[in-house]
């Protein structure tokens, strides 16, 4: 089916991936289909789109990228409500609000997005946990993830940085730890 969108222009969407809420979003009670757009870019930011207004996209991303021990706990009834048998069978994902100085970037991992991969039902659901944030600061966290991936790739990754027309040595060459504890040479100019 083809959607308008304010944000992405005019929009092929297959039905299969038409995520629906039974309650809408919290605040926006009377949206209850979207789906997700990924715009392609290396922010790994999503956009959550509402079929029904094409002025309404929410920012989302999975918390596990930023925040790897982020986990989520349902009760009985709330895993009901989605037709989830485990936790395994879902995506989650938070909101994310984005103001004019994007280093205040900040995620809402107090009520995340659950969707059932399956059925594509989903609910925002408020956690119990009073330990998590409605703006938890994120956006360091994000940025140090993206620098880390990146620098993964071997096609980006400089080894050896030539020093007054030499190649460095081993002592020459600093280096950062990695999340996976894996040691990464980092360039002067990083």
């Amino acid at each position: 089916m083809k959607v308008n969108t304010t944000r992405f222009g005019d929009l092929e969407v297959d039905k299969k991936d038409i995520i629906t809420f039974k309650e809408g979003l919290l605040g926006f009670d009377n949206l209850k289909k979207f789906f997700i757009v990924d715009p392609g870019d290396q922010t790994l930011i999503l956009w959550f789109q509402s079929i029904e207004d094409a002025s309404t996209a929410f920012p989302i991303i999975e918390p596990k990228i930023f925040q790897p021990h982020y986990s989520v706990k349902l009760l009985p009834a709330e895993m009901a409500s989605l037709n989830l048998e485990s936790l395994g069978d879902a995506s989650v994902y938070t909101i994310l609000t984005i103001p004019e100085v994007v280093t205040d970037m900040s995620a809402n991992l107090k009520a995340p997005i659950i969707i059932n991969n399956q059925t594509k039902l989903a609910r925002q659901i408020v956690l119990q946990d009073s330990k998590l944030e409605v703006r938890f600061k994120m956006y360091m966290d994000l940025k140090k993830y993206i620098v880390n991936f990146n620098a993964s790739d071997d096609s980006r990754r400089t080894y050896v940085q030539p020093i007054n027309g030499q190649a460095a040595n081993e002592e020459s060459v600093q280096e950062t730890t990695v999340n996976n504890g894996n040691k990464l040479p980092k360039s002067p100019e990083a």
